[in-house]
């Protein structure tokens, strides 16, 4: 009998990812899969796991699940309490639950998005190739809500072999790096130093698809729109107010704005963590003279 989770509670906001459908652009699909792909991996590893397994994204916390048989989690990304079977439990190392043992994840105090992997991964059906909810294009499993079953896969790598991973603490002012986007040059000369020597506040308007940020506006050079283009995650899209948009994974085309910079995907884990009302600095090179 396959073993199953029960969503009690889905908190703000929920969904299956894994890490995505890259190969799809040229038919208008996106890449979609974990915003943190860094805590998504992570988590697969903490329970034996192959990294590609589906797990859960859980944004502010919230979660409370039930387990059908004996299986263990683990939890990573945003700093929150856990409870499992009524004990607490830590952020980072494999928890073992036992047959219908509720775990509840709590309010999260620092970073947005946790990771929820179960070993043997989230079978549920994938849809070009990948078990990833995309939020913009609809694709994958739906939102998750309460009442729904997810159904536990069997394959693994290997034993969980450690009993907690150390965290990097996340930075309550991130430094983003960047570099120039392909279409800098609709901009002044000065919009680079702009962006680079200000301070960006992260805004309500936050999703999945990107980050809104308010701040030094940058100064077109050039009028107009463009036409619509292919965008990677982490690209700077600059609307007609100049204050700069960061794609996230679900991210679309440009819409008709130019892409001034792009964050360096590196720093996207990072960047999936930024919650309303943090600030926020890029660095990269330094603007020719």
């Amino acid at each position: 009998m396959t073993g199953k989770i029960e969503i009690l509670a889905p908190g703000p906001f929920a969904t299956v990812q894994d890490l995505g459908r890259p190969g799809y652009a040229a038919v208008g699909v996106g890449r979609s899969g974990a915003a943190d792909r860094g805590s998504l991996k992570l988590a697969n590893r903490l329970v034996g796991n192959p990294e590609t397994h589906a797990a859960l994204e859980v944004t502010l916390g919230g979660l409370r699940l039930r387990v059908s048989e004996h299986t263990v989690v683990a939890v990573t990304g945003a700093q929150l309490p856990i409870r499992a079977g009524g004990r607490a439990a830590a952020v980072g190392a494999p928890i073992v639950l036992r047959p219908g043992d509720e775990l509840e994840l709590g309010v999260a105090s620092l970073g947005l998005r946790s990771y929820l992997a179960v070993r043997g991964g989230l079978d549920v059906p994938p849809v070009l190739g990948a078990r990833a909810t995309d939020t913009l294009g609809k694709l994958g499993p739906p939102v998750l809500a309460a009442g729904m079953s997810l159904p536990i896969g069997s394959v693994v790598r290997h034993d969980p072999y450690v009993d907690l991973a150390p965290l990097p603490r996340l930075a309550a002012e991130p430094v983003l790096r960047l570099e120039p986007g392909p279409r800098l040059d609709w901009f002044t000369p000065s919009a680079l130093s702009t962006l680079l020597s200000g301070t960006y506040t992260v805004t309500n308007d936050l999703d999945r698809v990107g980050v809104r940020f308010d701040g030094p506006a940058l100064t077109r050079a050039r009028l107009g729109e463009l036409a619509p283009e292919a965008a990677v995650p982490g690209a700077l899209q600059v609307p007609p107010s100049g204050v700069p948009i960061l794609f996230l994974a679900d991210h679309p085309v440009t819409g008709g704005y130019p892409v001034a910079a792009v964050v360096d995907e590196a720093d996207l884990d990072v960047a999936a963590q930024l919650r309303p009302g943090q600030r926020v600095r890029f660095t990269g090179p330094t603007p020719a003279a």
